[in-house]
């Protein structure tokens, strides 16, 4: 199994896992993401996917350099731990 296929195997463990905090998907890193490390393989995906690697501040650098050495990132952006707020139709103002 080469680097890359474990690194998005653990990546893809982590959220089977349901953890309640969201970790750094460098290899043996526990630590909090504060990026997500946004990237996309143009031989198997369509171009507006997007696939997401956490990162903590100490990582980000390296995940993002070992993106770009095979051109598959596309941008890194601030993590928001807190989940989306869903608009239920039924409540009062609403966004429709």
């Amino acid at each position: 199994m080469s680097f890359f296929d474990a690194l998005s195997q653990a990546g893809s463990d982590r959220s089977a896992q349901a953890t309640p905090e969201a970790i750094c998907s460098r290899k043996g890193c526990r630590a909090p993401a504060a990026w997500q490390v946004l990237w996309n393989n143009p031989k198997i995906h369509t171009p507006e996917r997007r696939k997401i690697w956490l990162a903590c501040p100490e990582h980000r650098d390296w995940l993002e350099d070992y993106l770009r050495q095979r051109s598959f990132w596309k941008e890194t952006v601030p993590f928001d731990p807190r989940p989306e707020p869903t608009a239920d139709p039924d409540t009062p103002g609403a966004p429709a």
